[in-house]
């Protein structure tokens, strides 16, 4: 991907000197607040705890102010990356494609996609990719979304954090306005009470469960739908081989829904993608690997669903 690529060398050459200069600040503040731990520690178990104190205290905040100074540069070498770089290398795959980082997929399409049981109490979303791919527009953008529990205890309330979906959220034009909506969520044994647990925006029943001739889907997907006609004439045969094939190139099982004219994916990841390395030189011909292989990932879904092909019109 970079080699050969002359907009991305001049782009990544630039770059790497603010990098240099960001890391070697970055390492001269988090010297002096470890060497200010040091001898605080030190003082203590020498018996000399005040001006241990005091030096320590200088040294923490001498390294915090250090690394202050230097957030707004990092803040806009990270933006930099993302917009020059990844947007680099979007370009090459398709001129269609950009990257926004500042945007992602708002929290209200998030839950009308009702592919997850539970509504989130905090909520991220980040570095929004859109283009088209042949007479289909798409977009995906990383999504944290997350839920918190409360336990009352003698020491007071303990909040703790979970994550309800985390990873990479994929949204295309299916070019039909459906009248029901139709989901596929992995089937497991969370999936499966959550179908009768569901606090998504309408209510599941037994009679939403559709069963499905191949075999491999059913013990892949647990498939519901409000309007199981239009589901058989969305998930035919060849469709259901191109979800499972799509899957198999993911740790983690995907889920899906195809709601008002729209199919969403979700694709659970724990990785952070098209993030600015600090501490690792940009001169690495292997830097961009992993995240221009996710972008074509996403590229490919159209081809790999065939969604180019009009089998309907929008009505």
């Amino acid at each position: 991907m970079i080699e050969g690529n002359i907009e991305l060398q001049t782009v990544l050459a630039k770059l790497e000197l603010n990098r240099q200069k960001i890391a070697a600040t970055q390492k001269k503040g988090y010297l002096f607040i470890a060497l200010g731990i040091a001898v605080v520690i030190a003082g203590f178990v020498m018996g000399l705890p005040v001006p241990a104190a005091v030096a320590g205290l200088a040294s923490l905040i001498y390294g915090g102010v250090v690394l202050y100074k230097i957030s707004d540069e990092l803040k806009a070498y990270k933006e930099a990356f993302k917009i020059e770089v990844i947007g680099a290398a979007l370009r090459s795959l398709d001129k269609s494609l950009t990257i926004e980082p500042y945007k992602g997929i708002l929290e209200y399409e998030f839950e009308n996609t009702q592919l997850f049981n539970q509504t989130a109490d905090r909520y991220n979303t980040e570095d929004l990719v859109s283009g088209t791919a042949g007479a289909t527009g798409f977009y995906f953008a990383e999504i944290h979304a997350e839920y918190k529990t409360e336990v009352q205890t003698k020491n007071g309330t303990n909040t703790e954090w979970h994550d309800i979906f985390k990873g990479i959220m994929f949204a295309a034009d299916f070019n039909k306005n459906f009248k029901g909506v139709t989901i596929l969520q992995p089937k497991d044994l969370f999936s499966t009470m959550g179908a009768w647990f569901s606090k998504n925006l309408f209510s599941f029943s037994n009679k939403d469960v559709i069963s499905l001739e191949n075999t491999a889907f059913s013990k892949t997907f647990i498939t519901h739908s409000t309007n199981q006609v239009e589901a058989r004439y969305i998930l035919t045969p060849a469709m259901m081989e191109r979800i499972l094939n799509l899957n198999h190139y993911t740790k983690s099982t995907i889920s899906l829904s195809f709601i008002n004219s729209k199919i969403y994916i979700a694709f659970p990841l724990s990785r952070n993608y098209f993030e600015a390395p600090v501490f690792k030189t940009l001169s690495n011909p292997d830097l961009l690997n992993d995240d221009v292989a996710v972008i074509k990932f996403m590229y490919e879904i159209i081809r790999e669903l065939d969604l180019n092909t009009r089998i309907w019109g929008k009505t």
